[in-house]
């Protein structure tokens, strides 16, 4: 049984190129230098995310309840993930906080974010983000 390409040296963790390539149906053998591409760069706990990511069609929420951790973390490690396939920070990052790329959260008021915390139905760093909001949006 083939193993998985390992995409970083065990020495120095430099990246590893491909150097040979074979064909096991017809025998082909490819020689030269091939990048493993930027899927391959992935560590196993960023492909588990990159999978969920995939079943869940990009649903954060249902990614939080697959993987077991908060929401606040699924974005942070998307946001990880992201950067190390090589795509830069969107150009409205600054601009975006988790409370406008929730709708779960966006536009309630200071009563409906606590009820929804108690709930559980968002994290206590879900529900201060959006308390907050309220503040910057009441000025």
């Amino acid at each position: 049984m083939p193993h998985d390409v390992i995409s970083t040296c065990p020495v120095c963790s430099s990246e590893l190129a491909v150097t040979r390539l074979h064909c096991r149906s017809c025998g082909t053998t490819l020689e030269g230098d091939f990048s493993v591409g930027r899927f391959g760069r992935l560590n196993r706990d960023q492909l588990v995310l990159l999978e969920s990511f995939l079943r869940s069609r990009g649903n954060l929420r249902d990614m939080e309840r697959e993987l077991g951790i908060s929401y606040p973390t699924v974005r942070s490690r998307v946001e990880a993930l992201v950067r190390a396939l090589g795509f830069g920070p969107r150009a409205d990052a600054d601009d975006v906080d988790e409370v406008t790329a929730d709708p779960g959260v966006a536009g309630r008021g200071r009563e409906e974010i606590l009820s929804a915390l108690a709930r559980h139905e968002i994290s206590a760093e879900e529900a201060a983000t959006a308390i907050r909001a309220l503040g910057r949006t009441a000025r």
